[in-house]
């Protein structure tokens, strides 16, 4: 019996409570809007301290602090420092709408600045025809203003357009004023002090009730069956092992429930060959292999075991490779950079192989493809795309004498932003036939124009795509509260799906299916207590991964900015999938061009209160499915 699979991923309201509104906050402390009835209502908060003229503005982001973020009930307090003032910012989503934000700051220097700023960043796709009032002050045109309007005084500042609305009342006058940023965005400004003095603290108190259109138009999905392009083996996981007591309860649970398709594991060189005159061989033989490098070993056993292909990656070098003193290598944000010395490049290609060949001989295991972590950024090897090119070739070349199908990662990159170091290695045809895929990790700079020049450097070189890290935010287990978040499982399959629709990927393995950046709470999970239990980010992913083995990616057209889609099938197997995330209201999806052999499916739902559960059926007429899809959740329909 033919069988047509397909999910419709669809992102609806962050509910953990039954209240109408959710206030989206990031773990560094900004808002990026209010959720009505799952619309999204959106803006970007964030409190900036200005230097004097203006110069010089440091505000909260990504990966600028080191943030503080907890949940209590209905209230998000995030607690983070720049230039040593210490901030409190407490969230509390109160009804339909309406936000109240408390802001506190305690200065521990003195600065000659303009002050503190909380500020809110205008969209201009939903205000740019929109007007400024404060207080009783006339209200000024948005569209109009050229640099920085006048400073208002006022408890009340609205701002309204056609679409959206946000008003803010403050507990006291406050002055607020509007300002065109160099890069042509409207910021709305609001004074939380004028001066800054050491010992100096205050806070600023006040509501935000957003409004606005609810979109709950339906999305319309049209499939091109006929056309279908690469395949997608699935979802993968990261297995490096750096908690012995937690490691293995995650592990067992994810390997027991998911269907994982490929495991990146690590080669710990520096414990595998200490010392450069040592055969490492010889010495695992004779019973001093080390107990870190047999755990990892081990680790890709079991994926083997069980038929997933292993990548191997390397992350610390041996001192002996490191070209110059190690202690003259300062660690800088988590980025060691160690060089190789060029002097020992044969030394070094003997040393990793010998790894490779022990691991396929001893432990049965043939690697799949090997890489250095993130040599582009230095984590912790750090080549220039030239010498990562050289690498290719040279060690391509070894691991073929020594007679291993294992084939090099083309990247590995850091992030989708460092393109650019897998050109030298693509211009060079002496790297293709080394080549195992082309890889990025997927922490940042995942805008469409840059995933569509990966897609199109797998494409050139007819090798697969794969994400060798898939998550948001690399620096979240400093904040692992934020894991719990759906905020945070939102953001996660909404790029995941992006990924699946521009550059069809071979796997998207997740960073990781460790306790590092669980998918699981409880059991000690970043000191969570309770019986170990998946989040939302895990059955997220669980039906992710259900899409059907090996199935190709296939063509789409989607009427809606607010969704985001991928589709697979195969013919051969009767077998189809459609992936949706609806970043707005509770709507129905249309889906048309599905296979004429589909007479009914089973519709699952994950959101903040359901775990992949059922919720009935949906008959399929002339190929065309209609689904309900419930405000900010995700479904999964399966054929029956």
């Amino acid at each position: 019996m033919k069988h047509i699979f397909f999910i419709c991923m669809i992102a609806s309201t962050l509910f953990l409570s039954k209240l109408s509104a959710q206030t989206e906050v990031m773990a560094w402390g900004n808002m990026t809007g209010i959720r009505v009835e799952g619309q999204l209502m959106e803006f970007e908060s964030d409190i900036r301290v200005v230097g004097k003229g203006w110069t010089n503005i440091k505000a909260t982001g990504k990966e600028k602090q080191r943030p503080n973020y907890h949940r209590d009930e209905q209230s998000q307090i995030v607690k983070t420092e720049i230039d040593k003032i210490r901030f409190t910012q407490t969230v509390e989503d109160k009804s339909k709408g309406l936000v109240a934000v408390s802001l506190t700051y305690a200065s521990d220097t003195t600065l000659n600045a303009e002050g503190i700023y909380f500020c809110i960043n205008l969209p201009d796709k939903r205000y740019a025809s929109g007007t400024l009032q404060v207080g009783n002050s006339k209200a000024i045109s948005i569209r109009e203003l050229n640099a920085k309007s006048p400073a208002y005084s006022g408890s009340a500042i609205a701002v309204e357009s056609q679409d959206q609305k946000l008003h803010l009342n403050f507990a006291a006058a406050t002055t607020a004023f509007l300002k065109k940023e160099t890069d042509n965005t409207t910021t709305l400004y609001v004074q939380v002090a004028k001066s800054i003095k050491k010992k100096q603290s205050g806070k600023l108190n006040f509501t935000i009730h957003a409004t606005g259109n609810i979109d709950t138009n339906p999305a319309e999905i049209q499939l091109d069956t006929k056309n279908p392009g690469r395949i997608f083996a699935g979802l993968g996981g990261n297995f490096r092992l750096q908690n012995p007591r937690v490691d293995p309860q995650v592990i067992a649970y994810c390997l027991d429930n998911l269907r994982v398709s490929f495991g990146r594991v690590e080669l710990p060189w520096s414990s595998w060959q200490p010392n450069e005159n040592t055969d490492p061989i010889a010495e695992a033989r004779a019973g001093r292999l080390n107990p870190r490098v047999d755990n990892t070993a081990k680790m890709a056993q079991r994926l083997a075991a069980k038929g997933i292909p292993v990548i191997v990656s390397c992350w610390f070098p041996p001192t002996w490779a490191i070209d110059g003193d190690p202690k003259k290598y300062v660690r800088r944000g988590g980025v060691q950079a160690y060089k190789l010395d060029p002097s020992k490049q044969e030394q070094i290609y003997k040393s990793l192989t010998d790894y490779l060949v022990y691991l396929k001989q001893e432990y049965g295991v043939e690697a799949a493809a090997y890489s250095f972590n993130e040599s582009d950024l230095g984590i912790d090897v750090l080549h220039s795309g030239q010498e990562h090119a050289e690498f290719i070739k040279g060690m391509g070349k070894h691991m073929a004498s020594r007679g291993l199908a294992t084939k090099m990662l083309l990247g590995d990159n850091s992030d989708a932003t460092t393109f650019d170091f897998i050109l030298p290695a693509m211009n060079d045809p002496e790297t293709h036939k080394y080549i195992y895929a082309v890889s990025f990790h997927s922490w940042r700079g995942c805008d469409d124009e840059t995933l569509h020049k990966w897609a199109a450097a797998s494409r050139t070189l007819n090798v697969p795509l794969i994400v060798g890290e898939g998550s948001t935010d690399a620096a979240a287990h400093v904040y692992p509260e934020i894991f719990a978040e759906s905020t945070f499982a939102l953001y996660e399959i909404n790029l995941y799906t992006r990924i699946c629709a521009i550059c069809q990927p071979l796997s998207i393995v997740q960073w990781q299916l460790t306790s590092d950046y669980s998918i699981l709470w409880g059991e000690g999970v970043y000191g969570s207590t309770g019986p170990l239990r998946p989040t939302q980010r895990y059955w997220n992913l669980k039906q992710l991964a259900s899409t059907p083995e090996n199935a190709f990616a296939i063509p789409f057209v989607c009427n809606k900015e607010e969704v985001n889609c991928a589709a697979y099938g195969n013919a051969a197997s009767g077998e189809y999938a459609v992936h949706l995330v609806n970043n707005g209201a509770a709507r129905q999806a249309i889906i048309k061009g599905l296979p004429d052999t589909v007479s009914k499916v089973k519709v699952y739902v994950t959101n903040t209160t359901k775990g992949m559960e059922s919720t009935g059926e949906v008959e399929i007429k002339d190929g065309t499915a209609v689904a309900n899809l419930p405000e900010m959740s995700f479904v999964t329909l399966i054929s029956l």
